[in-house]
């Protein structure tokens, strides 16, 4: 699974890991249709060993955003039709077979922004920054942005970053909700490396549940999300492997819960 402006690799002793480099080096990373086309085929295609994936990007860059030099002039319709496009792509991330972690270094600018809140988990090195240049631009997001972006910050500081052109740092965007993690320049990808190896550790439908069905659950009144809840907790406490790790948590042969 390559492309030029997509590396792909298999990592972990038993091919767990799918490591997805963006290598548009000349452009900063920033998102072409074929490259957001070649992401949604890799989600798309994950080999049945994979349990978790790391997005990276490759130079001193995450992602620049949307490449406006290849922004075609549409009209109304051709321009529903061209975002959904990105929708579908990004739920192939977001909704995908495994849990995706996305290693953040310098830019995590407009398109780059969308894709990154697209991963269920961020990791920022200390260089990152963040913005939605697309007010001054005199666009708007359309990877998904507008959705998925409040749910992490609210709605009042995105709409402060596409109004003023706010820039937030490595340690504001970890303080407000854009990254889970922080850590020293140089080192985003090392982490979600880590994160990723743990999590390929977990129960496969424990994995599932907690990016399919708790994003869902968030999203449904309470008496529904407690019956969603309920469905899930018996679904995935029937599975064999989940009664094998409640067994050896039992009988002591699992690692308790220890303070890091």
């Amino acid at each position: 699974m390559t492309n030029k402006d997509l590396h792909f690799e298999l990592l972990g002793e038993h091919n767990e890991i799918a490591v997805i480099r963006l290598t548009r080096l000349t452009k900063r990373n920033a998102l072409n249709d074929g490259l957001i086309l070649a992401l949604r085929d890799v989600f798309q295609n994950l080999p049945s060993t994979v349990r978790a994936a790391v997005i990276d990007g490759e130079g001193e860059h995450f992602c620049a955003g949307l490449d406006l030099s290849e922004l075609s002039d549409r009209d109304a319709g051709q321009g529903l039709f061209h975002s959904r496009m990105w929708h579908a792509a990004l739920e192939c991330v977001q909704y995908g077979p495994v849990p995706v972690i996305a290693a953040l270094h310098g830019a995590v600018v407009g398109g780059g922004l969308e894709l990154a809140t697209a991963c269920h988990i961020r990791v920022a090195d200390e260089s990152t920054f963040y913005a939605l240049p697309e007010g001054s631009r005199g666009i708007f997001v359309g990877g998904g942005g507008s959705v998925r972006i409040p749910r992490l910050i609210g709605a009042a500081r995105m709409t402060d970053m596409m109004l003023t052109g706010r820039v937030y740092n490595a340690q504001d965007g970890e303080r407000i909700g854009l990254a889970q993690y922080l850590v020293p320049t140089g080192g985003a990808f090392e982490k979600a490396f880590e994160l990723a190896q743990r999590i390929a550790k977990n129960a496969p439908l424990t994995n599932y549940a907690l990016t399919h069905v708790l994003p869902r659950i968030a999203e449904q009144p309470a008496d529904q999300g407690f019956m969603t809840e309920a469905m899930m907790a018996a679904i995935a406490q029937s599975a064999p492997e989940a009664k094998e790790r409640v067994k050896a948590f039992l009988e002591g042969r699992a690692a308790k819960v220890q303070k890091s």
